[in-house]
């Protein structure tokens, strides 16, 4: 993977980062958000998998149904956050709609993708950390801005 800071301004990066045939996006993502030290971000992307995994969660087993796509496929969206988990790690969350080669579509959690032959990735990191609680009620962790200190600013 590469990367590079676009932008420096005000406490908001610009990232963007270029991922190689064969990087898993998810892991990828999360080990560039934890080696930079970013505990808030909205995430963009667009490229191809060779192969990729997305999920749809399951209210009564509060877990994800895996969705295969086992076939090369564009990436034609990718929208999510990077966020803090309760131990401070960051916790990424992407949704993903891939095109098949016969231009129908796949969407869903990203819960793996494998990159070929690219996946360009924006990063926006925010000023203040996010922080994700888990909801036990619910099976999932989402957003809580009730976290946010006022004075809490990541790096």
């Amino acid at each position: 993977m590469k990367s590079r800071l676009m932008a420096d301004a005000s406490g908001t990066n610009i990232f963007v980062l270029v991922l190689e045939p064969g990087e898993e996006a998810l892991a990828a993502i999360t080990t560039f958000a934890a080696e930079n030290h970013i505990g808030g971000a909205s995430v963009t992307a667009i490229g191809a998998f060779e192969r990729a995994v997305l999920g749809w969660f399951d209210f009564k087993t509060k877990d994800y149904r895996p969705i295969a796509v086992d076939t090369q496929c564009e990436v034609l969206s990718v929208l999510g956050d990077i966020a803090e988990d309760d131990s401070g790690k960051p916790s990424v969350h992407l949704h993903a709609v891939v095109g098949l080669s016969d231009g129908s579509t796949r969407g869903g959690h990203l819960l793996a993708g494998i990159v070929k032959p690219t996946l360009e990735i924006t990063l926006v990191e925010t000023p203040r950390n996010l922080r994700r609680r888990k909801r036990p009620e619910l099976g999932i962790a989402l957003v809580d801005l009730d976290l946010m200190s006022p004075g809490s600013v990541s790096r």
